[in-house]
């Protein structure tokens, strides 16, 4: 299955290339390849074991609609690295990095340089985007099956907006636990985890009630999967993770993390002077340290086993498939345990 993926990426992106009519464009085509290696492939692999359990057996077709996710997170993931303004995704420069950095090598003030590469990261999304619809499109031929999927895509889309819009617009505040955890399940838990399974049983057939029991199941795990992600964010090792562990505290996300310690006035005050001034290391152990002390890093999880159990026990009483609760049951204790 991992081939059939990345023979549909690979194949997309060279005839969008291909298709291309500038070599500019043809250049950006190449950096979006590039930005799609490396991944884990998490979500074409969540649509095979749904597909799989429930009797689907052509491995083309799902992973087209697998590789549609990929391509729905490379778009998500390219517009969220603009909005936290990080350059550095899987342990090298980003889309945004490479041609910020470009642009000031050829003179430009940095300032320049930067919005140079934040807006041909945004187009690169655009177009990361549309190739999700169209491998999603051509997935399957049966009619009804095919604007299911796409239906499927689509709030998935829709979701993953309406939390990066929430996530934007409670930085710098404070919110709920329940605010966070919903912004979380739409920014991620949606697109990562309930739309791939979801889409794996619908490819094979599954019944209405099967489609939606294994989506709770996922949104339950995808949850999950955030909060240890706010953990790493924060407490993790960069070249573990492949990504800056300042980004949450500099752009004052409300996070897990926060979200739980956030009241305690030494977190307090140390969030805020990591805030206020930007890229300064000491600060930012310090309200890492204030985190700490705080319990936030133990409380998140917590909170993730809490939830994962509970994503599990569901998938019990819905009667899914054995083979599919072992899978899941795996996948969990994997999540659990991830550094990266």
């Amino acid at each position: 299955m991992a081939e059939r993926v990345e023979t549909v990426l690979t194949d997309c992106v060279a005839t969008a290339k291909q298709r291309s009519s500038s070599g500019p464009a043809r250049e950006l085509w190449d950096r979006i390849g590039d930005s799609l290696e490396g991944g884990k492939r998490l979500r074409p692999h969540l649509a095979w074991l749904a597909y799989a359990a429930f009797g689907g057996d052509d491995a083309k077709v799902c992973a087209a609609a697998g590789a549609s996710f990929e391509f729905l997170h490379g778009a998500l993931v390219v517009h969220d690295d603009v909005i936290d303004r990080d350059v550095v995704r899987r342990g090298r420069l980003n889309i945004a990095g490479v041609y910020g950095s470009e642009a000031e090598a050829r003179g430009f003030a940095t300032v320049d340089a930067q919005h140079v590469g934040n807006s041909v990261a945004i187009i690169a999304g655009d177009l990361l985007l549309a190739a999700a619809f169209r491998v999603m499109e051509g997935a399957v031929a049966d009619p009804e099956k095919r604007a299911r999927l796409l239906d499927l895509l689509h709030g998935a889309v829709t979701d993953a907006a309406t939390g990066e819009l929430a996530d934007v617009l409670m930085a710098h505040s404070s919110g709920s636990m329940e605010e966070v955890l919903e912004m979380e399940r739409l920014k991620t838990a949606v697109y990562s985890f309930e739309a791939p399974l979801r889409a794996g049983a619908l490819l094979a057939g599954a019944r209405d009630a099967e489609v939606d029991a294994l989506g709770r199941v996922g949104s339950l795990i995808g949850v999950a999967y955030q909060a240890i992600d706010d953990v790493l964010g924060t407490f993790g090792d960069p070249r573990q993770t492949g990504k800056p562990v300042s980004s949450d505290l500099r752009e004052g996300k409300l996070t897990v993390l926060t979200a739980f310690a956030g009241g305690d006035p030494d977190v307090a005050a140390h969030l805020g002077a990591a805030r206020d001034r930007r890229d300064d290391l000491v600060r930012e152990d310090l309200a890492r340290d204030a985190l700490h002390r705080a319990g936030a890093d133990g409380y998140a999880l917590s909170l993730a086993h809490a939830l994962v159990t509970e994503a599990l026990d569901e998938a019990r009483s819905s009667d899914l498939p054995a083979a599919l609760r072992s899978e899941l049951t795996r996948l969990c204790n994997h999540l659990l345990h991830r550094e990266h």
